[in-house]
């Protein structure tokens, strides 16, 4: 018999402690492994990157620095929890700035959108634009939050494993009328054009069209004004450091450069990993942060799953891809605000080439990400430091990136030289980028996706992947596929959510 299955559960090359292995390295693999060690597990981490944070790498290219993922930074609780887990202080280790505005809303007309800061800046900047729709923002922020109570504070930290808990939480979802998207919310709120835009838009951040995403994920509103928006000084990657520090500094074992290939199963009970050299680990639980469709479509012995995430992946319905555009600047541009939401004049459109049409359009909208101009590190003297995030279709699209990629490169550059970034034909250097085929290769995402599964109703609560495995025993999921979904709160929730799935052993 092998070692996995002789081995007694409970003394896992552990001394008779229980052994954990988390796969996946992301903000949900790091907080899954943080409060599993805090249960009294011996937590084992294991990630195919070379370094921690999966998404959340850090590229060092030319004296530029760019955070490779995410870079809006809220809800900072949640990180304040995993350090207090440990009797420390997440303050003692990151420095949180908070933005203002927290995203600027270019226009295709030259006119622009400053959302973020006090209400009343808020407020002034919405009667700028439309002075008739002040009074319907505000109904607008308190509809964001009876859904943020109800969807994030009542809901994102609690499992849905079982049908019985999506039954309790109809009614309440019914009377706030989630079944709406969230293009249909705020339209019901906000009749000018540019302002409909700009609140819909916070579905693109976890990967959502907001004429398809449950008007759930409106709660994304609220978050943002209850918490602010923030950015950490070093950039996100000094996050992920503190995060790994923490983690050494509690004895959890960090295995880097390291791919597992498929989930362990023994009796319909997950019993460790096997590794891509063959190797196999003995645990007592498993935690996946990997891709929950790649789980579900490549880590697991079919014959071991049950019936409903064998449904769940045969309809999947997959976030959008990204390609994503870094480079530096010989010059500064010191009017470009942080965040920078820049429109192109389609919307509901091109949204539907990019999600449904599977096109590559034309024209486009971006996210430009300048950390410069909060925090100079990120370049050298005289420079800025930019990334820039374009929605594209996923690879369940045809298109070829290695044609399709300086295409597009080029494409960006041209735009942004006409527009927020005069001369950057002439000053950008050192630039590269990642196309859905990257996300497929370095981060395992089925069809490339950015974002996992779709944050649609359909694959909202319960009809996500769940936390707790669907026919296996001993393992459970966190991350952007699962229960409550994506972005840096949802999948640092999903982990907080094995509070409630996994007994302590202390």
């Amino acid at each position: 018999m092998n070692a996995q299955t002789t081995a007694h559960p409970g003394t896992h090359q552990s001394g008779g402690r229980q052994r954990a292995i988390v796969v996946g390295a992301g903000f949900g693999g790091i907080a899954a492994a943080l409060r599993l060690k805090a249960k009294g597990y011996d937590v084992t981490l294991i990630d195919r990157c070379q370094a921690l944070g999966g998404r959340a790498q850090v590229f060092e290219r030319g004296g530029f620095r760019h955070d490779a993922g995410p870079t809006v930074i809220t809800a900072p609780f949640l990180f304040e929890e995993l350090f207090s887990l440990f009797g420390e202080r997440f303050a003692d280790h990151v420095t949180l700035v908070p933005l203002k505005p927290w995203y600027r809303f270019h226009f295709d007309d030259g006119d622009h959108f400053d959302y973020g800061g006090t209400l009343d800046d808020t407020l002034a900047e919405i009667r700028r634009i439309s002075p008739q729709d002040e009074a319907g923002y505000r109904r607008l922020l308190a509809q964001s939050k009876q859904i943020f109570d109800a969807g994030f504070v009542n809901l994102a930290d609690q499992p849905f494993d079982r049908f019985i808990t999506m039954l309790k939480a109809v009614p309440s979802l019914l009377r706030l009328r989630c079944y709406r998207t969230v293009w249909g919310l705020v339209k019901a709120y906000l009749k000018h054009d540019k302002l409909r835009r700009a609140f819909s838009i916070q579905p693109l951040l976890v990967g959502g069209n907001p004429f398809d995403t449950t008007s759930i994920y409106g709660l994304i509103h609220y978050l943002e004004r209850a918490y602010g928006v923030f950015f950490a000084m070093g950039g996100t990657g000094s996050i992920i450091t503190a995060l790994g520090a923490l983690m050494q500094r509690q004895g959890i074992t960090l295995q880097l450069g390291t791919t597992v290939d498929r989930i362990e199963v023994t009796a319909g009970a997950a019993t460790g990993v096997r590794l891509a050299d063959g190797t196999v680990l003995a645990a007592d639980i498993v935690v996946s942060n990997a891709d929950a469709a790649h789980l579900y479509g490549s880590m697991l012995p079919r014959p071991s799953q049950a019936w409903a995430p064998r449904l769940k992946l045969a309809a999947a319905h997959y976030s959008m891809g990204l390609f994503v555009l870094y480079f530096g600047t010989r010059r500064c541009y010191e009017d470009v605000a942080h965040h920078t939401i820049w429109l192109g004049k389609r919307y509901q459109e091109l949204l539907h080439d990019i999600f449904s049409g599977h096109v590559l359009s034309d024209d486009f909208s971006l996210y430009v990400h300048r950390p410069t101009a909060t925090d100079p590190s990120f370049a050298p003297l005289g420079c800025d430091s930019f990334y820039v995030l374009c929605p594209v279709p996923n690879l369940q699209a045809t298109l070829d990136w290695a044609v399709e990629g300086p295409r597009l490169r080029d494409k960006i550059v041209a735009a942004l030289d006409r527009t927020i970034l005069p001369g950057l034909s002439q000053s950008i250097t050192d630039d590269f980028y990642m196309t859905p085929e990257n996300f497929r290769s370095d981060y395992l995402s089925v069809h490339g996706a950015g974002f996992s599964v779709a944050p649609l109703f359909r694959q909202s609560a319960w009809f996500r992947f769940h936390n707790r495995a669907e026919g296996v025993r001993n393992l459970y999921l966190v991350g952007a596929g699962t229960h409550p979904g994506a972005g840096v709160p949802g999948v640092l929730c999903s982990a907080k959510v094995l509070d409630a799935l996994v007994p302590g052993v202390k």
